[in-house]
């Protein structure tokens, strides 16, 4: 599967839980929803998986994204009124410190939800 037929296959399941509960829940209840979806859809994921974040080779500290997804792909969650640019700041940071070719910012605050394609500047498009 291409990355952009995964990132589709993703948006579609966001869709789904999007259109099932709505906006207003804590991000918790959306991430655990898209894990449902993705295992109905066969999709492999490690939520919450941490990762140690260094500076100039020392280890300063870990992060952890709400989802790896086949290997491939970062996807970070949001359950807030409006995306600001800190947000994709840290979608962009994470897909980097993972050394994942592209992320995923989805934001199911919003009435209508919220969805931003990042991709590492170390890859090639």
């Amino acid at each position: 599967m291409t990355l952009d037929e995964l990132t589709y296959k993703i948006n579609g399941c966001a869709m789904k839980v999007h259109n099932t509960l709505g906006n207003g829940f804590q991000e918790v209840i959306y991430q655990r929803c898209l894990a449902i979806e993705f295992s109905k859809a066969g999709i492999s994921f490690e939520r919450e998986q941490e990762h140690t974040i260094y500076y100039e080779g020392i280890e300063v500290g870990t992060r952890r994204a709400d989802f790896v997804i086949e290997k491939s792909v970062v996807l970070e969650l949001k359950a807030l009124i409006n995306l600001e640019d800190v947000h994709l700041a840290q979608a962009k940071n994470y897909i980097v410190a993972y050394n994942k070719p592209i992320g995923l910012l989805i934001n199911f605050g919003s009435q209508s939800l919220q969805i931003k394609k990042v991709f590492n500047p170390k890859y090639k498009a």
